[in-house]
């Protein structure tokens, strides 16, 4: 059995210093999009490495066929998941996630591997966990619980990406 079981890579995430930039090289290099972009992104409860500071951030979500792709883009330098991995001006791959059904049992199962919960957040009804996995993935691992609200709205980007023409915008909303 595997670590996390049966469920199948849900999303890549890269930090980036340029959210609309990377937008538009991954669209026309690799037809990803359209993405959705969250500026400034504030969840309800955050947790990083034992502390409530929170960075700020833009993140854009995406599709590359059924692979979710995430950029992350870090306005400060408040340490962070991201600042773990990269300083201001540095980019590159970053995590994968999982979508989970029953959050607590897979953040305990990572646990008991020996993996620290480098960072956890509640935003409406989802819960979210990235553990440091860098010794043997390279980057952290995302849990994220699959809610219908969540599980809808990766819906709609998904299929925003399946009818995606070409000639069509690379940004699908901004809030």
């Amino acid at each position: 059995m595997s670590v996390l079981g049966t469920y199948p890579i849900f999303q890549q995430a890269y930090l980036v210093t340029d959210i609309e930039a990377s937008i538009e090289r991954w669209s026309e290099l690799f037809g990803a999009g359209p993405f959705g972009i969250a500026a400034h992104h504030r969840a309800d409860w955050f947790e990083y490495r034992g502390t409530p500071q929170e960075a700020d951030v833009t993140y854009a979500f995406g599709y590359l066929g059924e692979v979710q792709i995430q950029f992350i883009e870090q306005h400060d330098d408040t340490p962070s998941i991201y600042r773990d991995m990269y300083g201001p001006g540095e980019e590159g791959y970053h995590h994968t996630a999982f979508l989970v059904r029953d959050y607590a049992a897979e953040r305990q199962r990572l646990l008991d591997l020996g993996f620290v919960a480098a960072c956890e957040l509640r935003h409406g009804d989802v819960e979210a966990g990235y553990f440091d996995t860098r010794s043997v993935t390279g980057g952290f691992t995302e849990l994220h619980t699959d809610t219908p609200r969540s599980l809808q709205s990766f819906a709609v980007q998904r299929r925003a990406h399946q009818i995606r023409r070409p000639g069509d915008s690379s940004i699908l909303y901004r809030r």
